[in-house]
């Protein structure tokens, strides 16, 4: 059995590669268990968004025991899969969270800044490296800055100089990756590696976002897609039901995956 030391050393080898790690978002044990079975997957990450949304919460409001709980059920789930989560802005307390999340499996995580004041969102990337290493594990953090999506409206080049900055005492703090959410173009991507780092940029794949290869070719370390893989599958799942209405009848290409 893989341990939880072993899984984050995984991690975040597959951070370094030379090849971006792509991760499929999952929300609960069953999409878990069914990316985890394709040969492509290499890491899981959660998807905090449908996590809440799967239990009738708006995002960033579901409680943390109710997070864990899903979580810890996926990490279940993959076996010796590496298992990121998504633990929001912390839950008021990133180092404990983090030490209880470590406790259900989990080997990294995103954590939201929010933009709060840099010194109050360094405190809490040193208090996330200080709970991994207390707990011996060697926890991979993918710091986020919300530069780009609560940025309201300034100027890109302030959100660029901003997720920089940020990014750099990140990393300083003991950060792993930064990522940086946003549909990123190809020019504010280049920035973005040039000032926080060679495969040390983490993005989110939008519809109008670049693809993976072409940010693998920037240099940037992971791609991972949040709410939009449960939002496809409830497209899926509400056009099946429109055609069934419709007297349509279920494809007959449909796949066991349970």
């Amino acid at each position: 059995m893989t341990t939880s030391e072993q899984k984050a050393q995984t991690l975040a080898r597959l951070h370094a590669a030379p090849q971006i790690l792509r991760v499929v978002n999952v929300w609960d044990a069953v999409s878990a268990k069914t990316i985890a079975a394709l040969p492509e997957t290499r890491a899981i990450a959660t998807a905090g968004h449908s996590i809440a949304a799967t239990y009738g919460y708006p995002d960033g409001e579901v409680p943390l025991e109710v997070m864990l709980d899903m979580v810890g059920r996926i990490v279940t789930a993959v076996g010796d899969l590496p298992v990121s989560a998504d633990l929001d802005a912390g839950y008021g307390d990133p180092g404990d969270t983090v030490r209880r999340a470590i406790g259900v499996g989990v080997v990294g995580a995103n954590v939201e800044d929010r933009l709060r004041p840099l010194d109050e969102a360094v405190a809490a990337v040193e208090a996330i490296v200080a709970a991994g290493a207390a707990e011996g594990v060697p926890f991979v953090l993918n710091a986020r800055t919300d530069a780009f999506v609560r940025g309201g409206g300034r100027p890109v080049d302030e959100s660029i100089a901003d997720a920089i900055e940020r990014g750099r005492a990140y990393l300083d703090a003991g950060a792993d990756l930064v990522f940086v959410p946003g549909i990123l173009d190809a020019d504010v991507t280049r920035l973005l590696v040039e000032g926080i780092g060679e495969r040390k940029v983490s993005v989110i794949g939008l519809p109008g976002s670049l693809r993976a290869a072409e940010y693998e070719a920037l240099g940037v370390a992971r791609i991972s897609y949040g709410p939009m893989t449960q939002r496809v599958a409830l497209t899926a799942l509400q056009d099946m039901a429109s055609d069934l209405y419709r007297d349509g009848a279920i494809p007959a290409s449909t796949r066991s995956l349970n």
